[in-house]
C-alpha cells in the first residue's frame, strides 16, 4: 500500500474517515389510515466502517425504500438513521448512491461525466483533474475518456459510475443493485473489479442486490431481509480471505456454507410472499430453489 500511496490523488486514498451508518428500529410506510402500507417495519441494522456490508432480500420486499432513507431523499415514519452518531437528514455528498439505471449524463464525455461532481460545486481546479484522470486509469477507461455513454459497453458504463461517485470521496458509498442489467459474463467480470476497488481503497460500502453468488462474493457481512415489511432476518458474516477471485471463492467449502444457510432462510421469506400471490415471489421461489438443489448437491 505504501507504493500505491505515492501515486493516489489524496481525495481518492483509502478513507481514514470512513464512515459507520446506524440504522435503529427504522419503519416507514405509503399511504394514510386504513390504505398505510408498511414497506419497512422496525429494522435495525449497522454498516460497519472499512466494511462492505451486502443487503440481500425477496424482490419487492422494501431494500430500495431502505436505500432512499439512507441517502436522505425520505424519511423514516418511525426511527433513526444515523452517519457516525449525526441524524441523517437529508441527501449529502458524503453518501453517495449509484442505482441500477444508468445515470451518466448522455451530452457528456466520460472525463466531463467523471468531473461533473467537482465541476458542479465549483472546484474544476488541477487537483480535481488529476483525481478524474487517476480514475479514468484505475477503472480502465484512460482510453475512452473521450466517449460517449452510448459509445461505451455497459460494463464500461458501470465503471464510469463507480469512478463518478469515487471522486466525490463520500464517506460511505450506497449501490443498488448496480450490475443487474449486465450479460452473465460481463457482470461477474465487475465482481471482480469492484471487489478490487473495494479492496484497494477499504471505503465503508452498502450493496443491496437480488444474486445470492454476488452476495457472498462481495460481502464482508450479508444481511438477510425479510419478506415485506421488511426487516434484518439475520445477519451472516462472510469470512473468507481477500483478495477474491471467483474461481477460488466458488470452489470453497466455507461459501458453500453460507450459500445453503442464505439460501434457506431467503426461500422461507420468499414462500411467505408467494402464498399471498405475488407473482415477483413465484419467480423468486422459482429461482431460489434451482439453486439451493444445486448448492446442496455441491456441498
Amino acid at each position: 500500500m505504501a507504493a500505491l500511496d505515492n501515486q493516489v490523488p489524496s481525495a481518492v486514498k483509502a478513507r481514514a474517515d470512513a464512515g459507520e451508518i446506524q440504522v435503529t428500529n427504522v419503519s416507514r410506510s405509503y399511504g394514510v389510515a386504513r390504505f398505510a402500507k408498511d414497506v419497512v417495519r422496525d429494522c435495525s441494522f449497522t454498516i460497519e466502517r472499512h466494511k462492505l456490508t451486502v443487503m440481500i432480500g425477496p424482490s419487492g420486499c422494501g431494500k430500495t425504500t431502505l436505500i432512499r432513507m439512507l441517502a436522505g431523499f425520505e424519511k423514516p415514519n418511525a426511527g433513526s438513521i444515523t452517519l457516525d452518531g449525526k441524524p441523517v437528514t437529508g441527501p449529502n455528498k458524503d453518501r453517495l448512491v449509484v442505482f441500477q439505471e444508468t445515470a451518466l449524463f448522455p451530452w457528456m464525455t466520460t472525463y466531463e461525466n467523471i468531473m461533473y461532481g467537482p465541476r458542479a460545486r465549483g472546484e474544476d481546479s488541477q487537483h480535481a483533474r488529476d483525481q478524474a484522470k487517476f480514475l479514468l486509469d484505475k477503472v480502465g477507461l484512460t482510453g475512452f475518456r473521450d466517449k460517449y455513454p452510448p459509445q461505451l459497453s455497459g460494463g464500461m458504463q458501470r465503471r464510469a459510475e463507480l469512478a463518478r461517485a469515487m471522486i466525490n470521496n463520500p464517506v460511505v458509498m450506497i449501490l443498488d443493485e448496480p450490475f443487474r442489467g449486465l450479460d452473465a459474463m460481463s457482470k461477474e467480470l465487475m465482481w471482480e473489479y469492484y471487489a478490487g476497488l473495494y479492496e484497494e481503497f477499504r471505503r465503508t460500502n452498502f450493496f443491496v442486490t437480488t444474486d445470492i453468488d454476488e452476495a457472498i462474493f462481495l460481502a464482508d457481512r450479508l444481511l438477510i431481509m425479510s419478506n415485506i415489511p421488511t426487516r434484518v432476518r439475520a445477519v451472516i458474516e462472510v469470512d473468507l480471505p481477500r483478495p477474491r477471485r471467483l474461481a477460488d471463492i466458488f470452489d470453497s467449502e466455507r461459501a458453500n456454507e453460507v450459500k445453503i444457510q442464505a439460501l434457506s432462510l431467503l426461500h422461507e421469506e420468499a414462500m411467505k410472499s408467494f402464498t399471498g400471490g405475488s407473482k415477483a415471489a413465484a419467480d423468486f421461489v422459482e429461482a431460489y430453489s434451482k439453486r439451493m438443489g444445486k448448492a446442496k448437491a455441491g456441498a
